[in-house]
């Protein structure tokens, strides 16, 4: 089988059985079952939820998103050999520490394949919970324009590019757009400060204002977990961006989860602990593509300026990137999905036809 063949880069038309529109983000699509399907599931898998819970599917790609676009290779390389099951394996791997150590559960119910999850429908909470350890990217980018104020919080002067801050910085930003939220602007992406999220905790998502605490709470310790497993594989853990949302338990009571993905290179900065006590920064994440576009490309400014954005869909739609480069995200992701979780990582040689297999003979849910 080609090359090509074994990544997974379309997810969205699997014959998975649904009565609701499939739901396809930059890198994942969400399948809704049936409510027959779910209660079905449910009780077979003895799953720890309401015997009425809504459940989907979640596939994940190996497409790869940089600067809000999908990125092709030469040759028909429509996507990043492993990055899929990596992107997983790591998540697989966080979640279920964070329960081992009593933080809080996530959506994932079941992992039929190493591209697949079956999740718990959750309530999200609408906010982009992002967490900083070390001054870099577009944060020293403002920082070095006299930017001190970051979300309400006052950093202090004198700090260079690529330095650990004082303490873990929690810089929150909308997720998705949001209206008639004063002081908040009804556009995607937008930083906020723990004051907007007190004034406005229904707004967002939240059921009360003591869990706007429990979220911290777990946004902080969910971070210094992984920073200091990471510390033990010789990693620095520099920022990441965590996701939540509430969902019911099978007494019926909601609880705040962690949800979406934790702890990887597309949600997270890492770099090399050993270079950067070198004074060099080494990239394990998307971090590093970002910066190959960003040389590879004579305009950098089209990646960077919000309002060329469709010369930026235009740039990634016409121009299929290096086979060396994909391989050499391939092997980032690969490398540092092996070390956190411990393990070789098998790619599946026929990823779209194993996953009909499974979800069809142990599942039944394939049409």
């Amino acid at each position: 089988m080609s090359l090509a063949n074994q990544v997974l880069a379309v997810n969205n038309d699997f014959p998975i059985k649904t009565d609701l529109p499939i739901h396809s983000g930059k890198v994942r699509s969400v399948y809704w079952l049936t409510d027959q399907d779910s209660r079905r599931l449910i009780k077979e898998n003895n799953y720890p939820v309401a015997k009425d819970a809504p459940l989907a599917i979640m596939i994940i790609s190996d497409r790869v998103s940089a600067f809000d676009c999908i990125w092709q290779g030469e040759e028909g390389l429509n996507g990043v050999p492993g990055k899929g099951v990596a992107l997983n394996s790591i998540s697989n791997h966080w979640f279920s520490l964070f329960k081992e150590q009593g933080l809080a559960d996530s959506h994932i119910l079941d992992i039929p394949h190493p591209y697949v999850w079956i999740v718990q429908k959750a309530r999200p909470v609408m906010i982009e919970a992002i967490c900083r350890q070390y001054i870099t990217g577009s944060m020293w980018r403002s920082y070095k324009q006299g930017e001190r104020d970051f979300c309400g919080i006052q950093i202090p002067e004198g700090l260079t590019q690529d330095q650990k801050l004082p303490e873990l910085l929690l810089t929150p930003s909308t997720k998705g757009i949001l209206t008639n939220i004063e002081g908040v602007p009804a556009v995607d992406d937008v930083n906020i400060t723990r004051n907007d999220i007190e004034r406005n905790y229904d707004a967002f998502g939240f059921n009360s204002l003591g869990d706007i605490n429990q979220y911290e709470k777990l946004l902080t310790e969910g971070f210094d977990l992984i920073s200091q497993s990471l510390d033990k594989i010789d990693q620095v853990f520099v920022d990441t961006k965590f996701e939540f949302g509430y969902v019911h338990d099978a007494d019926g009571n909601e609880k705040l989860i962690y949800m979406d993905e934790v702890g990887t290179p597309d949600s997270s900065r890492i770099w090399d602990k050993e270079q950067y006590s070198a004074g060099n920064i080494v990239e394990n994440s998307k971090e590093g593509f970002r910066q190959f576009l960003l040389n590879h490309f004579p305009e950098p400014d089209i990646l960077l300026n919000k309002a060329r954005m469709e010369e930026r869909l235009a740039l990634a739609e016409n121009n299929p990137l290096p086979k060396e480069a994909i391989f050499e995200i391939s092997n980032t992701y690969i490398n540092i999905a092996e070390k956190i979780i411990g393990e070789k990582i098998t790619i599946p040689e026929n990823p779209r036809a194993e996953i009909i297999s499974v979800l069809k003979e142990k599942y039944h849910l394939i049409n």
